[in-house]
């Protein structure tokens, strides 16, 4: 963190190349960089995303994250994340609470989570009260990093909106600032491995889709791996100074029809010389209004209704269950908790859209 000199991502590790897309050039409608975006965004799901104009608010929310997690465990316990009636799982979590198999060993990070609706509400209350060192950074750090996330989240979706010839709006209206969402701002911990012995891989967070629409992450050490669709084997995404990793989630999936597409991933300790140390990442979640309900958005683009016309009909039931994004993430949250295992079936059940049996 400040005043560390982290080793660099070692050159000998085989990477996957995410595309690099330029948000100045997006904002500035330019075809060949949108085109750019769309191409990742309909193929891995993953992409860089440079000159979004965030780093000092990154910066100052890794700070926020430190100082909140040298907090005593019982103070930060005051603001533990379940319990409290939201649509997302908002304050602390404690390592330990998810699962990362389907045995039920346990997770190894901790966070701090944000909800975009408190943010935005401060002082006001919406959803949870938060650590001191969160209201310490929320006027200076929190809300301008919640603001820009959301513009730069929007921004995206908003080209994603005219690629799919969505008419209405309609898929920006599923993602308004003025909605109770589950949408936030999270700082994650996770400890340093420096004695893992490498290619043994020690699950951090396991693989899984990402449970909203779009995820806004940037992290200094690697550790982040993805799944390639036909690929079966992990592999790094090497992190680059001053560029964000974005990447689709599953509501997004399920609105599109699956026209856009989640991918497998997860995180393990990071490789050579950079395990020595803790592994920070800051991450905006955009997600739907938890009234949301969760269906592909046929009526609203004749490009989604051809795709979800040349579905079977147990492939088109996908991208209609039946379900709000409030509902769809408490689900998720549920049957990822060590607490509420019965079994594998519990595992399967909070992985995600894409989720594949041997993939850990």
């Amino acid at each position: 963190m400040p005043g560390i000199q982290l080793p660099p991502f070692p050159d000998d590790i085989s990477t996957h190349p995410l595309l690099i897309v330029d948000y100045e050039l997006i904002k500035a409608s330019d075809a060949q960089e949108i085109d750019k975006l769309w191409k990742a965004a309909t193929g891995l799901g993953f992409w860089y995303l440079k000159n979004h104009g965030t780093d000092r608010e990154v910066d100052n929310m890794f700070e926020m994250g430190e100082e909140t997690m040298k907090l005593p465990q019982d103070e930060r316990l005051k603001f533990y994340h379940k319990g409290i009636k939201s649509p997302g799982s908002f304050g602390y979590k404690t390592a330990g609470e998810y699962m990362t198999d389907q045995d039920g060993t346990p997770d190894t990070i901790d966070y701090i989570s944000i909800a975009k609706d408190d943010a935005l509400a401060y002082p006001g209350v919406i959803h949870r009260t938060y650590p001191v060192t969160v209201n310490a950074h929320m006027e200076s750090t929190i809300i301008p990093f919640v603001r820009k996330s959301f513009e730069i989240n929007n921004t995206i979706l908003s080209v994603f909106e005219e690629k799919l010839g969505i008419v209405g709006g309609a898929l920006l209206k599923c993602h308004s600032a003025e909605d109770l969402s589950g949408s936030d701002a999270r700082c994650i911990r996770a400890p340093a491995e420096p004695n893992r012995e490498f290619g043994k891989d020690k699950v951090a967070l396991s693989a899984h889709t990402d449970l909203g629409s779009l995820s806004f992450l940037h992290n200094r050490l690697g550790g982040l791996q993805v799944l390639p669709p036909g690929s079966t084997g992990w592999q790094y995404v090497r992190p680059i100074p001053g560029h964000a990793i974005c990447n689709i989630g599953d509501t997004l999936t399920i609105l599109t029809g699956g026209i856009l597409h989640s991918n497998m991933h997860r995180v393990i300790p990071p490789p050579g010389a950079q395990g020595a140390y803790t592994r920070w990442s800051v991450v905006y979640f955009t997600r739907p209004g938890k009234d949301v309900r969760l269906r592909a958005l046929a009526e609203e683009s004749a490009m989604i209704k051809d795709n979800i016309g040349r579905m079977s009909p147990k492939d088109r039931a996908k991208y209609d269950p039946n379900t709000t994004a409030g509902e769809w993430s408490a689900r998720r949250i549920k049957f990822l908790s060590t607490k509420n295992r019965t079994g594998p079936e519990s595992w399967h059940a909070s992985r995600g859209m894409e989720y594949r049996p041997d993939a850990v």
